[in-house]
C-alpha cells in the first residue's frame, strides 16, 4: 500500500520532509500541500507532482490523503490536529503538539473519545541510535537504578529572531522528551539557573541557560542550554546509575593527526546531527499507517508532557523559583492508571 500523504505547511522542515518522504521513505507519496504562502506551497508541490490545496482543512479532507503531516506554525497546529483525528486519519505533527496544555489536552481528550491512536509527535531524538543503545542500557539494569543524568545541549550560533524562551520552548524541549522517554520516568518539577553570559550572544538573549529538572523517582538532571557556543553543534547525554553509567556516543568521525595535533570534525548543524533519526522516524511511521497499526512513536500525551514541562521551565526562569510541573493524570488510554 501506498500512503497519500497531504502536508500543511511549505516552510523549511515541510519541504525538507516533502523531500525525505519522496526520496528516502519507501511506501509514501505526497499529493497535497497547502501553505499560508500560495508561491511557496506551489513550489514545494510542483516537486513532487502534488496539488495545491486552498488551506489545512482541504488537506485533511481531501480523498487522496490518506494521513497528515503537519508542519506549519506551532500555534496552528492544535486545529489541524483535531480536525484530522474528527476525519479518522492518522497525523505526524512537528513540535510542538500545541503551544498550549489547554489545546494539548483538547487533542488528548479527541484522541481518547475516539478509541484509537492516531496522533504522533515528531520528536526525532528517539529515533537517534545513540539514545536507543542507552535506552537499552538503562532498561536491561545494567547500570542500575539511574540516579542523575548530565546533559548539554549547544549550538554554534542563533538568529536574532531567537529569544530566551526558545532555549525551553525549542531547544530543551528535546531533552525533555527524550529524557522522560529514556527514564520511563516524569518531570515533576523544574528550576533555571543563569550563569554569566556569554558575550558572543544578542543583547535580548539569555545565554547560556542551567535547567535542573527532578523526576517523580527522585532522579536529578542537569542540563546545560548554550545556543551560541560557537564551536558546533553539540549533543551530550550522560546516565549514572547506581553500578555504572551510560554516555551518549558522539557521531561518528574520522581522526585527523597532522601539523601535531589530532582532531575530529564537531559537527555545525543539528540537520546533519540527526538525519539518520529523522529518516528512521518517517519510516516507521509511514509502516505504521500503511499496516493500520497505531504509531509507535510519541504520543499525544508525550506531546501534552513536552509543552508543560517546557512551559514550566520558562517560568521557572522568569520566576527564579522551582515550579512543579502540575501535569493531570495519565489517562489510562496512554498507559497510565487515570
Amino acid at each position: 500500500m501506498t500512503v497519500r500523504v497531504g502536508v500543511i505547511g511549505a516552510g523549511w522542515i515541510g519541504q525538507e520532509h516533502i523531500r525525505r518522504l519522496t526520496e528516502t521513505v519507501t511506501g509514501a507519496q505526497v499529493t497535497a500541500v497547502t501553505d499560508i504562502d500560495a508561491a511557496r506551497a506551489q513550489e514545494a508541490a510542483a516537486k513532487v507532482g502534488a496539488r495545491v490545496l486552498p488551506d489545512g482543512a482541504a488537506v485533511v479532507a481531501a480523498d487522496d490523503v490518506d494521513a497528515v503531516l503537519v508542519t506549519s506554525w506551532g500555534p496552528t497546529h492544535a486545529e489541524h490536529v483535531l480536525n484530522a483525528i474528527a476525519a479518522g486519519k492518522p497525523v505526524f505533527c512537528e513540535k510542538p503538539l500545541a503551544t498550549t496544555a489547554e489545546d494539548c489536552l483538547k487533542i488528548v481528550e479527541a484522541e481518547t473519545a475516539l478509541g484509537r491512536r492516531l496522533v504522533q509527535v515528531g520528536f526525532m531524538r528517539r529515533y537517534d541510535a545513540g539514545y536507543r543503545q542507552m535506552k537499552q542500557v538503562i532498561d536491561s539494569g545494567r547500570i542500575g537504578e539511574p540516579l542523575v543524568v548530565h546533559c548539554a545541549h549547544r549550538n554554534a550560533t542563533v538568529p536574532e529572531s531567537y529569544h530566551t524562551d526558545m532555549a525551553a520552548l525549542d531547544s530543551a524541549v528535546h531533552e525533555i522528551d527524550v529524557l522522560r522517554w529514556l527514564l520511563d520516568d516524569e518531570i515533576v518539577s523544574a528550576q533555571v539557573v543563569l550563569p554569566r553570559s556569554t558575550s558572543k550572544r544578542f543583547e535580548h538573549l539569555k545565554d547560556p541557560q542551567i535547567m535542573l529538572f527532578e523526576t517523580a523517582k527522585g532522579v536529578r538532571i542537569d542540563l546545560e542550554v548554550f545556543v551560541n557556543c560557537q564551536y558546533g553543534y553539540d549533543i551530550q547525554c550522560e546516565t549514572v546509575g547506581e553500578e555504572g553509567l551510560v554516555r551518549l556516543p558522539d557521531p561518528a568521525a574520522v581522526g585527523v593527526r597532522t601539523a601535531g595535533q589530532h582532531s575530529t570534525e564537531v559537527l555545525t548543524d543539528w540537520v546533519g546531527r540527526f538525519v539518520d533519526a529523522f529518516d528512521t522516524e518517517f519510516r516507521e511511521w509511514i509502516t505504521a499507517v500503511a499496516t493500520g497499526a497505531a504509531p509507535t512513536g510519541p504520543s499525544a500525551w508525550d506531546g501534552y508532557a513536552a509543552t508543560v514541562i517546557s512551559n514550566a521551565t520558562v517560568e521557572a526562569r522568569k520566576s527564579g523559583g522551582i515550579v512543579a510541573t502540575d501535569m493531570k493524570p495519565r489517562p489510562a488510554f496512554y498507559g497510565g492508571t487515570a
